[in-house]
């Protein structure tokens, strides 16, 4: 008897039944005296187990929810299409010692439980198919990522998560000690990927980073998920979106193709990319949402009331659910970050149906520039001698762009908190499990 997977099953269409052999969990079961209805949970789905035996009867009654299984039986064809198992054989391999605090069969139920109740439960919750189905887009999202980028000639690379300094100085940082010395928990791999591209020209990255801020809201986490990648030999910023457009194309229809199922289980709708993601910069998105939504700026950046009126503006006007913004202000940009004249900076952000999910931008690839770019913000260039050191031997002009994973999800299926996104989120409250 052949053992398969629940997704073989769920494409069964012949006629004559066929003998299966499966693994996997209870994921629900009702009963209704003389027949009962179980549903099996493995990695690929969830299919309906039909049980009329009355030994198999008095078995599966006896059982708890999420209890792991192996079963065999008949797999047919069911009359209004699809397909359901008729249980022969059961055996348990492990008896729950707990009954479930939460019903994580019951998407209604699920959707009802609080955040702090859905997160302090996560090892179970994360069993519900539809909560499931946000980290398998995650993993299709990285692996597109990473097929892209390697095809286009990118090395992936592993950078340091401890570090002797901030990436981008300042006090938004986790600070440990690291054999009696202080050391920090890396806010992004920013300098690791630039000293890369001296070796490898285009680089990328998929790890955690780091950020100590006070933050507590729906967007902010305080560990994520970053998917970074850098290249030289630019002419400008418009390079590295170009790649961006390119690759966030390869990205949603890798997603379209092998995550129709969870898409589906969210009602999401991948973003169509037409021939490209349109562009404003920032002075001019300002006069454009003080004209036509009375909004106002605050300290002449866009705020989140801000980002989400941008981009209605340009789903109605342009059909696109993704627009850039560019020319920062040098001010508020790290010090890295090439100028554009005398206060601007060849910078940008792309928002995603009203969220910034990417940073990015051309760096600074001349030593007495960058240093130079320390001196402004107040930071000491000796702090920041090794990063110093392949500028003053020579590096290319380059950029590069970090997109925040768990935002990323967040938008494709308009969940209402980032945490959502996060397998075990971290934030100013949590860091357990």
């Amino acid at each position: 008897m052949q053992m398969v997977e629940i997704a073989q099953c769920l494409a069964f269409e012949e006629k004559e039944p066929r003998k299966v052999k499966l693994k996997g969990h209870i994921y629900s079961c009702r009963n209704f005296g003389n027949l009962t209805f179980l549903h099996l949970r493995d990695r690929t789905g969830v299919i309906q187990v039909v049980v009329e035996e009355p030994r198999l009867l008095a078995q599966v009654q006896t059982l708890a929810l999420e209890t792991p299984v192996l079963i065999e039986g008949e797999l047919v064809s069911t009359p209004k299409g699809g397909s359901e198992i008729k249980l022969h054989f059961l055996k348990t391999l492990s008896e729950p010692s707990l009954n479930l605090p939460v019903e994580i069969s019951k998407d209604k139920k699920m959707a009802s439980l609080n955040l702090k109740s859905m997160l302090d439960y996560r090892p179970l919750t994360l069993r519900n198919e539809k909560t499931r189905a946000i980290f398998k887009i995650e993993a299709v999202l990285c692996a597109a990522f990473r097929e892209f980028l390697s095809f286009e000639g990118f090395t992936e690379i592993h950078s340091p998560k401890i570090v002797s300094t901030g990436t981008e100085g300042g006090a938004q940082v986790f600070k440990l000690d690291y054999f009696g010395r202080p050391a920090f928990l890396a806010q992004s791999p920013q300098f690791y990927k630039q000293m890369m591209v001296g070796v490898f020209e285009r680089v990328f990255e998929i790890g955690p980073v780091y950020r100590a801020e006070e933050h507590d809201t729906s967007r902010h986490l305080n560990e994520y998920v970053s998917m970074d990648f850098e290249m030289g030999f630019i002419e400008s910023e418009e390079d590295v979106i170009n790649m961006q457009v390119r690759l966030l194309k390869h990205m949603f229809a890798r997603l379209a193709k092998d995550c129709s199922h969870e898409l589906s289980l969210w009602q999401a709708q991948v973003p169509v990319i037409k021939e490209t993601i349109p562009q404003i910069d920032l002075e001019e998105a300002i006069k454009l949402l003080e004209s036509n939504f009375l909004w106002r700026a605050v300290q002449g950046d866009l705020d989140p009331e801000g980002e989400k009126l941008l981009c209605a503006y340009f789903s109605e006007k342009e059909e696109s659910e993704l627009v850039y913004v560019r020319r920062y202000p040098l001010s508020a940009r790290p010090f890295y970050t090439m100028p554009y004249g005398q206060y601007a900076s060849r910078s940008f952000d792309l928002l995603f149906r009203g969220l910034e999910i990417t940073t990015g931008g051309q760096r600074i690839h001349k030593a007495e520039e960058l240093v130079a770019g320390m001196q402004r913000v107040g930071l000491s260039s000796d702090e920041f001698s090794d990063y110093l050191q392949c500028f003053q031997y020579g590096m290319p002009p380059h950029g590069g762009l970090a997109i925040g994973l768990e935002r990323l999800a967040k938008q494709l299926l308009e969940l209402p908190n980032v945490r959502l996104a996060s397998l075990f989120p971290r934030d100013r409250q949590r860091i357990s499990p």
